[in-house]
């Protein structure tokens, strides 16, 4: 079932005065804006132009999909305490249009969340758009929308797509016939590095090169969900180690039933946390095999930062989440593990188990910091782009490694096993 997210806003110059309302509609998975509305609606009163906004992004996201399910954001107290059951609607202008709202999508397919205004930018703009435009006469029309920048950590699903748009926004890529030269690749890794275009010669999906013989494939599975995940809070190897809800028990025997149908793995490693021996366990078990543990394939351990969100710990250490996000040498706050400390541990767990694995497919469970790294060092790419890649819940990647050192990135975040 498709996931997405329902910004909505509006306003009214003067309350009642000439008012108007956005609305964006977003993957919840990818953060990629799906649909925007917007619309000048005369004079009216800001509680009904919010409600306006949130009826056009409800029936934009059913546009997409009626089976869907809809996470809604607004910076309206009132409009999201009203849509959840906790407050009366009193006015009468206000009734019929909630009424209008609940019944776009069946109940219990719609949650309705309070988010500050500052989160809530893009349906903003949309709302005084087609106000200025309602006060020139003329009708909304929609506008390349601007680039955002990344408002979440690594894993994030809209930080992730925000930064990407970011460096595709400052970067202008080479023509065809000049091939932009790669970034210098960092220690070990010169040799992998040279070799991303081998994924187009060899033969497809995760097959050997015939010429180097059979490689050390890892097949990377980031864990289920566990009740942190949906919050997006900081869950490292210094938190309080949750297991996986519901929701990720069913991701692992969704990707378990994926990977007996492939038929490939030979072996499952694990981290030593509980989320991802948990998963681990249940892929193992519908494939026949036991499950090792590497204590190298733990996430980073983000010290005073865990069990926080992106924007706590920026309020509540705005200095230190500042030095972290633009340095790899640069330690959470209490005592964590840097981005550096992290690929040192994965580098030296990567080498073990390609010598361990050579010419064997081998199923790593881990989490988002090490299956991150683990693609960064394959592909040469700076610390940075750990920032400009995506990784959803029980998601499958995977890197090839050779006889000769070089390395192939075969999958990425694939998570085409999770749909119906």
């Amino acid at each position: 079932m498709r996931e997405f997210v329902v910004e909505a806003d509006g306003g009214s110059r003067g309350n009642p005065g000439p008012a108007g309302y956005g609305a964006a509609v977003s993957d919840a998975a990818t953060g990629e804006t799906l649909a925007e509305a917007a619309e000048f609606i005369g004079v009216a009163t800001n509680n009904v132009a919010e409600y306006r906004g949130l009826l056009a992004g409800l029936r934009a996201a059913h546009a997409l999909d009626p089976e869907a399910r809809v996470a809604v954001r607004m910076d309206s107290k009132l409009v999201v305490e009203q849509m959840s059951g906790r407050w009366k609607i009193k006015h009468p202008d206000m009734k019929p249009l909630a009424a209008e709202a609940r019944g776009v999508f069946p109940p219990g397919r719609v949650t309705y969340e309070w988010i500050p205004r500052e989160r809530n930018k893009h349906a903003d703009r949309l709302a005084n758009e087609a106000m200025d435009a309602g006060a020139k006469g003329e009708a909304w029309t929609p506008r390349t929308p601007a680039v955002a920048e990344p408002e979440g950590p690594p894993g994030d699903a809209r930080a992730g797509a925000a930064a990407a748009r970011a460096a595709l926004a400052r970067t202008r890529p080479a023509p065809p016939s000049e091939p932009a030269a790669p970034a210098e690749p960092a220690r070990s890794d010169a040799r992998a590095a040279r070799t991303v275009a081998s994924a187009t010669t060899s033969s497809p999906g995760w097959s050997a090169a015939p010429d180097l013989g059979a490689p050390a494939t890892f097949v990377l599975l980031r864990h289920g969900e566990t009740p942190l995940t949906p919050q997006k809070r900081f869950s490292g190897s210094g938190g309080s180690d949750p297991a996986l809800s519901e929701v990720g028990r069913e991701q692992a025997h969704l990707v378990a039933g994926a990977l007996a149908r492939r038929g490939t793995v030979q072996a499952v490693v694990a981290s030593p946390l509980a989320r991802t021996r948990e998963t681990a366990g249940i892929v193992a078990a519908r494939l026949g095999l036991e499950v090792r543990v590497d204590d190298g394939l733990r996430e980073t351990d983000f010290g005073a930062w865990e069990g926080l969100t992106f924007g706590e710990a920026r309020e509540r250490y705005p200095d230190d989440l500042t030095a972290w996000l633009g340095d790899p040498q640069a330690r959470p706050t209490g005592g964590g593990e840097s981005f550096a400390q992290t690929a040192e541990r994965i580098e030296e767990a990567r080498a073990r188990l390609v010598a361990e694995y050579a010419g064997r497919t081998v199923l790593l469970v881990t989490h988002v910091t090490p299956i991150k790294t683990l693609l960064r060092l394959a592909l040469g790419a700076p610390p940075e782009s750990l920032f400009r890649m995506e990784l959803s819940a029980a998601s499958l990647s995977a890197v090839a490694y050779y006889a000769d050192g070089n390395a192939s990135v075969r999958l990425f975040n694939d998570t085409s096993h999770l749909r119906p």
